[in-house]
């Protein structure tokens, strides 16, 4: 998960009017020159730091003034929700979720920042702008609701000690999807049989609350061929036979592994750390997540983080490549902010490439930046393995947009797990993957029924 315990989330709380449960956003008297900004809270403390620093820049250069508060990432999420509904809103904040950027861009509630992105359009990669390149349902059209500045993709992550002390090698992994999870099957068996017992194979998150797992199942179609579930026209094609195979072979994997007991018991009520925790402790053999947060939160630990491989996402079963999912963390300016020409500024400044460059490397590489020159004249993404790796697959390699960058009615599939549900039916009610499929099938075409894109 790119967020550690700060991303144990509740469950569909973007729908959850926050009147009653929550209080009101404060926010101060701002000067004409203050933009009052939201900013989520870094995994590590070097990422606060580097935005204080970033924030004191701007300031100095500008002569404008940054009022900004740093919020753990659930409580932002909440914060978040409280202020658009009601309509006491700050002058920026991110993506927090990151499929806000869809659903609030679909209600006319976000600022179009096309001026701010166009000013570096030319650096970012193609799924950066798709991913802010959301639909307005009020103005019937396509905008830039959102400033990339960082982006994500998801990695394997391995114990390399444990697969050798299970008599293998990392260069006897298979290069195919099945084959490669297949492979920790065999590793689990060994360790087990050394007497290792409570030490799993695999690190599938299968909750149904937290973000990870919607990565988990979003990784799992786009390797089994479907991709195009949602395309760039926003329509949804579960008609398509080989979209509808990558759903229930997606549905069928990390369940039949759980049930064969490969994954831990305590998976399907994993909080978005806990998978992270397992690791850690050395529980699981390999776990997949969207940023270094994995390799970061032991990085004073030399020994275990040189210990631990982080590879790219295996071939597909019939060895293509894989593109994976990238998402971006945005700026977002909410209808009603009071100093939108400073909050765009602050935005601008913030993109110029060396501003995020300083800003992720003194974060410690966790995430990476949303333009590909900046690690191309910057050998310092280059010179550590976990960053090598994660560079070349998640900003350099072959990747897509979000589904729900297309049509927001995925970011309600996400924010209900309509999949995850799919694979909670199949472990505990002993549902056959395609009875699960079907029902999830028709939930999502109710959910893509309620967001009709006329305009792409």
């Amino acid at each position: 998960m790119g967020n550690l315990s700060r991303r144990s989330l509740l469950r569909n709380s973007l729908a959850i009017a926050a009147a009653g449960t929550a209080a009101r956003p404060y926010l101060a008297n701002a000067a004409a020159t203050t933009a009052t900004v939201w900013w989520t809270q870094g995994f590590a403390e070097e990422e606060d730091v580097s935005f204080k620093k970033i924030v004191a820049d701007y300031e100095k250069a500008s002569g404008n003034a940054v009022d900004y508060s740093i919020v753990p990432y659930a409580p932002m999420r909440q914060k978040i929700v409280s202020a658009v509904t009601s309509g006491v809103v700050p002058d920026l904040f991110q993506n927090t979720p990151v499929e806000i950027i869809a659903l609030y861009a679909w209600q006319d509630k976000l600022v179009d920042v096309s001026d701010i992105v166009e000013t570096q359009q030319k650096e970012y990669t193609e799924s950066a702008l798709l991913t802010a390149h959301c639909y307005n349902n009020v103005e019937k059209k396509r905008g830039y609701y959102g400033v990339p500045y960082t982006v994500g993709a998801s990695m394997n992550h391995i114990w390399r000690p444990l697969v050798e002390k299970a008599g293998y090698s990392m260069e006897d992994l298979p290069k195919t999807w099945d084959a490669y999870y297949d492979f920790f099957k065999d590793v689990q068996k060994k360790l087990r049989a050394q007497g290792m017992r409570n030490v799993y194979g695999l690190g599938f998150q299968l909750n149904t609350a937290g973000n990870d797992s919607n990565a988990r199942a979003n990784d799992f179609i786009i390797a089994y061929g479907g991709q195009d579930i949602v395309t760039k026209d926003g329509k949804l094609h579960l008609d398509d036979p080989n979209v509808r195979r990558a759903a229930i072979e997606m549905l069928s994997y990390p369940t039949a592994a759980y049930e064969e007991g490969f994954v831990p018991p305590g998976a399907i009520n994993w909080n978005d750390a806990d998978d992270n925790n397992a690791f850690h402790a050395k529980q699981i053999v390999m776990d997949i997540e969207r940023s270094l947060s994995t390799e970061v939160a032991i990085i004073k630990n030399q020994q275990d983080y040189n210990d631990i491989v982080t590879m790219r996402l295996p071939l597909s079963n019939d060895g293509k490549p894989v593109p994976v999912e990238q998402g971006s963390l945005c700026g977002l300016i909410p209808k009603g902010a009071k100093n939108v020409e400073v909050a765009k500024d602050f935005l601008k400044y913030l993109i110029q490439p060396e501003v995020p460059n300083e800003l992720l490397k003194t974060g410690l590489g966790r995430n990476l930046p949303a333009m590909p020159a900046i690690v191309k004249d910057d050998q310092w993404w280059f010179a550590d393995p976990h960053r090598a790796a994660y560079t070349q697959q998640g900003l350099l390699g072959p990747t897509v947009p979000t589904f729900w960058t297309s049509n927001p009615a995925y970011a309600q599939v996400q924010n209900e797990h309509v999949w995850q549900t799919a694979w909670a039916e199949i472990i505990q009610d002993k549902a056959t993957p395609q009875a699960a499929a079907e029902k999830a099938f028709k939930r999502v075409e109710e959910i893509f029924s309620k967001y009709p894109i006329t305009q792409t």
